[in-house]
C-alpha cells in the first residue's frame, strides 16, 4: 500500500514533528564545530518549504552521531540551527532538548510557517531504546508527525517509531517527507519491474553483509557484478589464494551457493579477473581509534593467486572495462558498495571506471541508475559524478536493508494512503 505524504497534509496552524536525518560530518576549527558536508540538510529543504508554505509549525528532531544517552557538546545540533537559518533565510529557534518545557514553549510559539529545532534526541537514553514515556514526551510537540529521515528508518527508536505510534493513536496523520517518497520509490517501485537489462554492481567488505541483497536480486537481476572486499572471500571458495585480503572463511559455501543460484536463474555473475593489490607496512602510528596505521607498497595488478605477502585493494583494469562494457548497455542499475578502497587514488581507478560507466549509460540510454547509499555515494560524488545519475540514496544501512525486503520500522508505521 502507498504511503501517505506530505503532499496529502494540511498542515495549516498545525505542529509538525519532522524527523530529519542531519548526521552530518563535523570537524572542530578554532574551538567550534563546523560541518564538512551539509548534503543531508540541503536534501530535506524541499519538505521544509513545501510544509513552510503550507503555514504549518515545523518541529525539528533528528540525532548525531552516538552521545550513548547523555549530552555530548561536540555532537550538540545547534551548529546544524546555523546552517538551516543559512539555506532557508529565516530565523530557526533552537530548543537546548529535545522534551521539556523549553521545547514544549518553543512549539507551542511557533507561527505558521515558522521552524525550531530540538537538540539531539539521542542526548536521552530513551530514544535507542524507544522507551514509550521518551515517546510521549515527544508527542506532546506535535499534531502531526513526518518522517523524512530514511537513513534512520530501519531503526526502532522512539522518534522514528514510538511517537508516531502515539500521534496516530491520537487521530493525527503520520506521513513521508518528499526525501522519503524518493527513496520508497527508487529502491523499491522502481526495482519491481526494472527496465532491462537490470544491472546490479555489488561492492563492499563482506559476502555476509551483502547474501540476503544477493539472493533477494537473484530474483530480478540481468547481471550481477561483484567486487571490493568481497570478492576475496569467492576466490577463496574457488581453491585461490588471498594473501593477506580480508576474507570471512566460514561464507565460502555461502558465495558458491549464490554462484550456483545464479546459473539455475541464468544471471550473468560477474567475479573479476584481476585485482590491484599492494603489501601492507606498519608505520608504527595508531588512528584516531588506536589502531595500527599502514601504507601499502609495492602496488600492482595480478591474476589468479594473491601472494602472500600482498592485500587487495580494488578491481584491476581488465575487470573494470569488462564492468564498464556491461553497465553501458544497462537500462537500469543499481549500484550498493564500492569496489575497492576508492578513498586512496592507487586504488581508485576501477571503481572511478565503473562510475563514469554508470553516468554513461544515464545520459546516452536515459537508464535509471540507483545508488545505494552510504559509501557508494561517496564514491561517485568522489568521482565527480554524483549529478550525473538518477538516484542517491541518503541511507546506508537502511537502503541496504531495504533492498533485502525487510520492513523498516520507521516505514511501517506511516499512515497509508
Amino acid at each position: 500500500m502507498a504511503k501517505l505524504t506530505v503532499r496529502d497534509l494540511d498542515v495549516r496552524g498545525k505542529r509538525v514533528l519532522l524527523r530529519v536525518d542531519y548526521n552530518v560530518p563535523l570537524e572542530e576549527r578554532d574551538g567550534q564545530m563546523v560541518i564538512t558536508d551539509p548534503t543531508r540538510i540541503v536534501a530535506t529543504l524541499p519538505t521544509l518549504r513545501l510544509l513552510m508554505e503550507r503555514c504549518g509549525r515545523l518541529v525539528l528532531a533528528a540525532h548525531l552521531g552516538r552521545p550513548r544517552g547523555k549530552p555530548e557538546p561536540a555532537m550538540s545540533l545547534r551548529p546544524i540551527g546555523l546552517k538551516l537559518h543559512e539555506l532557508l533565510g529565516k530565523p530557526v529557534e533552537f530548543a537546548d532538548d529535545c522534551t521539556g518545557a523549553h521545547a514544549e514553549k518553543i512549539a507551542a510559539t511557533l507561527k505558521d510557517g515558522g521552524v525550531a529545532l530540538l537538540e539531539n534526541v539521542r542526548f536521552h537514553p530513551g530514544e535507542e531504546k524507544n522507551d514509550p514515556a521518551f515517546a510521549e514526551k515527544l508527542a506532546r510537540l506535535a499534531d502531526v508527525y513526518v518522517n523524512d529521515a530514511f537513513g534512520a528508518a530501519h531503526r526502532a527508536h522512539a522518534s522514528t517509531e514510538g511517537v508516531a505510534r502515539i500521534i496516530a493513536r491520537r487521530g493525527g496523520p503520520c506521513a513521508a517527507g518528499l526525501l522519503m517518497e524518493r527513496e520508497l520509490k527508487f529502491l523499491g517501485e522502481e526495482l519491481e519491474n526494472p527496465a532491462r537489462p537490470f544491472v546490479v554492481i555489488l561492492g563492499g567488505a563482506k559476502v555476509s553483509d551483502k547474501i540476503k541483497v544477493i539472493d533477494r536480486l537473484l530474483e530480478k537481476a540481468d547481471t550481477i557484478l561483484i567486487g571490493g572486499a568481497m570478492a576475496y572471500t569467492f576466490k577463496l571458495a574457488h581453491g585461490e589464494k588471498t594473501g593477506k585480503s580480508l576474507v570471512e572463511p566460514d561464507h565460502r559455501r555461502t558465495a558458491l551457493d549464490a554462484e550456483a543460484k545464479a546459473r539455475k536463474r541464468n544471471v550473468n555473475f560477474q567475479l573479476p579477473v584481476d585485482v590491484v593489490v599492494a603489501s601492507p607496512v606498519n608505520t608504527g602510528k595508531l588512528n584516531k581509534k588506536g589502531k595500527p596505521v599502514f601504507d601499502y607498497a609495492d602496488v600492482r595488478t595480478v591474476k589468479g593467486d594473491i601472494p602472500e605477502d600482498a592485500e587487495g585493494f580494488g578491481i584491476g583494469p581488465e575487470t573494470a572495462a569488462r564492468y564498464a562494457e556491461i553497465i553501458r548497455g544497462a537500462r537500469t542499475v543499481l549500484w550498493n558498495g564500492p569496489l575497492g578502497m576508492f578513498e586512496d587514488a592507487r586504488f581508485a581507478e576501477g571503481t572511478n571506471v565503473v562510475a563514469r560507466a554508470v553516468a554513461d549509460a544515464t545520459r546516452r540510454n536515459g537508464a535509471k541508475s540507483i545508488i545505494g547509499g552510504g559509501d557508494s555515494v561517496k564514491a561517485i560524488n568522489k568521482a565527480g559524478l554524483g549529478d550525473q545519475v538518477t538516484f542517491m540514496s541518503t541511507g546506508g544501512g537502511a537502503s541496504l536493508e531495504f533492498l533485502e525486503g525487510a520492513v523498516l520500522p520507521g516505514v511501517a508505521t506511516l499512515s497509508e494512503k
